[in-house]
């Protein structure tokens, strides 16, 4: 397992080239769009909310339990009826809350 990166577009990118290498070109897309909206903005929440978001893919992206997981939670949102569907976003977003709060701890 690589530590996790700090927050930084940089330190993202690279932990995501080495983590999840298919995952680049979605990064690069949010990032230019981030990029644009904080532009047009003349705001940092969208940059701020990109490397959130990123931190978070990370946190879970290496740590192969975890990650795996959450494969499966979004497997079954897509394949099971209603009920699996509520689940699984339940599940989903219980990873997605635990990611963000340990990001969120490990703060200075």
């Amino acid at each position: 397992m690589i530590p996790q990166p700090p927050a930084t577009v940089t330190a993202l990118r690279q932990a995501v080239a080495q983590i999840a290498p298919a995952a680049l070109p979605a990064f690069t897309r949010e990032l230019d769009h981030a990029a644009d909206q904080a532009r047009q903005g003349a705001d940092l929440g969208p940059l701020q909310r990109f490397t959130s978001q990123w931190a978070a893919y990370v946190h879970i992206r290496r740590q192969p339990r975890l990650a795996g997981e959450l494969r499966r939670w979004e497997a079954a949102a897509t394949t099971g009826d209603a009920a699996q569907a509520l689940r699984a976003a339940s599940e989903i977003g219980r990873i997605l809350d635990e990611a963000h709060a340990a990001l969120t701890s490990v703060r200075p």
